[in-house]
């Protein structure tokens, strides 16, 4: 393509999204009808299938994400348009040994340069032009009009180069992608979708992100905890294996519920409910359209580009030779996986399989440091992967001895409160007394059990063999000692909440930057006894994958050491540097729950297990006004699905919606506690059959039917109606064991 008419074809695309900014969203339409019979260049040939288009319209954005995937690394960036993505100002390259500060000093004085010399371009008297000006205004269609020049004086955006990055993640996506590629198959799933971790974690099964997302698919916690086990024993988020299942069981529900891969690809990022209503608002489930055109406030430029950096990524993938030259991609690991039959001390099995801790924890991520201290035992029922040098599994299990099984896990030494929990609750579930938390505790009364503390439990675990002779890492602050950062919570709320000044609450857990924690961090809060800065292999972090084949002992042991690195949040650079940007490693995948809580013109859907009852509570209103309000009679059930007309005159509508998006977080939270998804089927409702008779049946709530099917009306089914019906199995023996999740 010549650049008159990459010329022609940049500014047609770059009036549509001037266009946007002015609500003329008509033109954009038109405009993305007539570039719909462009073809994409010759090199983008196999990368587009009729489940994973490649729209010609957005092939300016795919070449801005392959050039930041191919030729600009993290020591430098482009300064960019945020909506025409072809409009680049300059790339910038930082010289070696700057400090993050200096970066960033760099980054905005260049972006403060564009911002002037935009201005000066959209002002009434632009004057005499510069070359560097002329150069500027040269980026633009000849007919770029002044006000869009000040509009673009606002969008100026620096990105972090990839390309040093994602070399490394397509080496080490050797040891995992034939896994990746397998469960995609066996699911039906395009495979196309297999250069998704590309874009999530550069194929890190380690990697952790700012607020809290884990592993090569990155899952927060709350979203993870749907298929898999996440507690202070097993963190599956980290299992490379298991976490591919998890993605693709997400993925799948996406699609299920937003019916186009680019749109429940990019509800990957979004939340297919924000999804949902960018269809309802556009009256489309075209991509093109809803990237360009869709506005709201949560639907940032991280969201706006999630899809078409996943088509460079997949493209660069695919072509990876073509990029980057020949790669030596890391061996697929052919480690073993065996179930245990029994709760096993990690010594026994180090014991067993002539091998050392780290290597078995290089081969099973997703062990946290409890296990490796050999606070917990590994837990039954867990797949374990071993070497595949160690011999048969089978037989040299045979050789632990009696007191190195067990049918019971090792007590937890301290229970976490969850949104909810009385000290009732946690009594029964630890098999203790109230009093006796009360006491341990030093607790006044059991209204003092907050949400986030951390209770001691009384009693001792069952006695297990010796441990090593020095443990992985320091034991963590428990009991009083520690506070567990919760959703929502800022640094400055806990610091008072503890009664510490922020600044003793930093330098007592190494904070450097007081906007940086997460969800399920463990902060210290007592001045005594500070722990020594020591790694830890507790979290993931930044480090190479282990890949065992049949290499010497020495090699194992080495890539082991990996497993040790310290887990980090993303650097303070990055998040100022590139936020909100497309970073592998900080992408988190988004809320798996696409239920609309929201109020609209002063109505709101009625979901799953909520009554009139529950909406009074909230509204702070009596029921009878509610009813009145909408027309009911007494003793009329809300109808699933009906939109109801809410009374806002004592609590406005976003307070309701968090009283009401907390309450359905609790229910949950509650569920997923007792409950994984394994996988999800189609079902017909049989002749005869309710919805209480089905959800009784399946064990499937109503609120989880409802969100697998959004569009379905429960109140008024017929015998053949086809639903999509999620299959869950509980996940562990009676709470009494004092590892309520475990196998």
């Amino acid at each position: 393509m010549g650049s008159d008419a990459r010329r022609r074809g940049r500014s047609a695309m770059i009036r549509p999204v001037r266009a946007l900014a002015d609500g003329r969203a008509a033109v954009v339409l038109v405009l993305a009808a007539l570039l719909a019979a462009v073809a994409p260049p010759a090199w983008a040939a196999g990368t587009s299938t009729a489940a994973i288009p490649r729209p010609a319209q957005l092939e300016p954005d795919i070449q801005f994400w392959t050039r930041i995937y191919t030729q600009v690394t993290t020591q430098g960036g482009l300064l960019h348009d945020d909506r025409a993505l072809d409009v680049v100002y300059e790339e910038l390259k930082f010289p070696p040994g700057l400090s993050p500060q200096e970066r960033s000093d760099r980054v905005d004085a260049a972006r403060d340069k564009y911002r002037a010399i935009l201005k000066k371009l959209g002002g009434d008297e632009r004057g005499t032009l510069s070359d560097e000006e002329r150069r500027v205004l040269a980026l633009w269609p000849k007919d770029v009009t002044p006000a869009q020049l000040l509009e673009a004086a606002e969008r100026v955006r620096f990105q972090l180069g990839q390309a040093d990055r994602f070399k490394e993640g397509l080496i080490r996506s050797g040891a995992w992608e034939h896994h990746v590629e397998r469960t995609l198959k066996e699911m039906g799933l395009p495979p196309e979708l297999s250069a998704l971790p590309h874009v999530e974690s550069s194929f890190n099964p380690r990697a952790y992100s700012k607020v809290g997302a884990a592993g090569m698919w990155q899952f927060m916690p709350s979203t993870g905890r749907r298929w898999l086990r996440i507690d202070n024993v097993v963190d599956e988020r980290l299992d490379p294996y298991k976490s591919t299942i998890a993605a693709a069981q997400f993925l799948q529900l996406n699609y299920s519920i937003l019916g186009t891969w680019p749109l429940a690809l990019t509800a990957y990022n979004h939340g297919a409910g924000g999804l949902r209503r960018a269809k309802e608002l556009m009256g489309t489930d075209d991509i093109v359209t809803i990237v360009r055109g869709y506005q709201s406030r949560s639907f940032g430029f991280a969201s706006r580009n999630f899809y078409v950096s996943f088509l460079a990524a997949l493209e660069v993938d695919r072509n990876y030779q073509k990029y980057f030259g020949p790669i030596e991609r890391a061996p697929r690991d052919d480690s073993r996986p065996f179930r245990l039959p029994d709760y096993v001390p990690i010594a026994a099995l180090e014991r067993v399989f002539s091998t050392d801790r780290d290597t078995l924890k290089s081969l099973n991520l997703s062990l946290m440091d409890p296990v490796l201290r050999g606070d917990r035992f590994v837990p039954r029922g867990f797949e374990l992967r071993v070497p595949p040098t160690a011999g048969e599994p089978t037989k040299l299990l045979a050789k632990l001895a009696g007191h190195e099984r067990f049918n019971e896990q090792k007590r937890d030494p301290v229970h976490r409160v969850r949104r909810g929990e009385t000290l009732a609750q946690i009594a029964r579930r630890h098999s203790t007394t109230t009093q006796a938390l009360l006491v341990l505790n030093g607790l006044a009364s059991a209204k003092a059990v907050k949400a986030g503390m951390t209770l001691k439990l009384p009693g001792t675990a069952p006695a297990a063999p010796a441990a090593p002779s020095r443990p992985l890492v320091p034991a963590e602050p428990t009991g009083t000692d520690a506070y567990v950062v919760k959703s929502g919570d800022s640094l400055s709320d806990i610091a008072k909440r503890v009664g510490l000044t922020e600044k003793d609450l930093m330098a007592l857990n190494g904070i450097k930057d007081r906007n940086y924690i997460f969800e399920g961090q463990r902060l210290r809060v007592t001045k005594a006894a500070p722990v020594a800065v020591v790694a830890s292999a507790n979290a993931p972090a930044a480090a190479e994958p282990l890949s065992p084949d049949d290499r010497p002992e020495e090699n194992l042991k080495a890539a082991a050491e990996t497993a040790k690195a310290k887990p980090q949040p993303v650097s303070k650079e990055q998040a100022t540097e590139t936020s909100p940007a497309l970073v592998p490693g900080v992408q988190s995948a988004a809320a798996a729950d696409p239920t609309d809580y929201s109020v609209v013109n002063g109505t709101a859907i009625v979901q799953g297990n909520e009554t009139l009852g529950h909406f009074a509570d909230w509204l702070q209103v009596g029921a009878s006004t509610l009813r009145s309000l909408n027309g009911m009679k007494p003793g009329t059930a809300l109808a699933l699905g009906r939109r109801i007309k809410l009374d806002l005159s004592k609590v406005g509508a976003a307070a309701f919606e968090e009283k009401r998006t907390a309450w359905h977080r609790q229910l949950q939270d509650e569920f997923f506690d007792r409950y994984r998804i394994t996988a999800q089927e189609r079902y017909r409702i049989k002749p005869g059959e309710s919805l209480w008779q089905l959800t009784q049946r399946t064990s499937v709530p109503v609120w989880l039917l409802r969100q697998y099917n959004p569009e379905t009306n429960f109140e008024n089914w017929r015998i053949g109606t086809e639903i999509v019906l999620p299959r869950v199995e509980a996940v562990g023996p009676p709470a009494k064991t004092g590892d309520a999740r475990a196998p």
